[in-house]
């Protein structure tokens, strides 16, 4: 059996992450695609503080799942494609424990480097 070791192009990279998010393997998706040193910024107002590292923000990801108790619907856009980048916009209608129905929408923008996502930066 003959392996390759192609690397993945942003493209690839960005075609891959809204298949698996699609199919509700968000978490799988960030353990497969992003980099050991991949960095998570929210905005300011937000109650999850940046995060570094592949082990943080996978955690990071752990908590904001825990929090929905109902995922009424949730929608991932095809990705846009620039160089090293690629957004995409996520609407997530949820019951979050304690806080009852909302309907969320952000852009997402991703940075890519050797086949990798190195950066996740989200817009709400």
């Amino acid at each position: 059996m003959t392996t390759t070791s192609k690397t993945m192009t942003t493209q690839e990279v960005a075609n891959r992450l809204v298949e698996m998010c699609r199919k509700g393997q968000i978490l799988e998706a960030q353990q497969e695609l992003f980099s050991e040193d991949v960095t998570s910024t929210e905005p300011v107002y937000s109650p999850f503080p940046a995060a570094t590292g592949k082990t943080a923000v996978l955690e990071k990801g752990k908590q904001f799942a825990a929090m929905i108790e109902v995922n009424h619907s949730t929608y991932f856009s095809d990705p846009i494609v620039g160089r090293n980048f690629f957004s995409i916009v996520c609407i997530l209608d949820a019951t979050m424990k304690g806080q009852g129905r909302m309907k969320m929408e952000e852009i997402c923008v991703f940075g890519v480097k050797d086949g990798q996502v190195c950066s996740e930066q989200f817009f709400y």
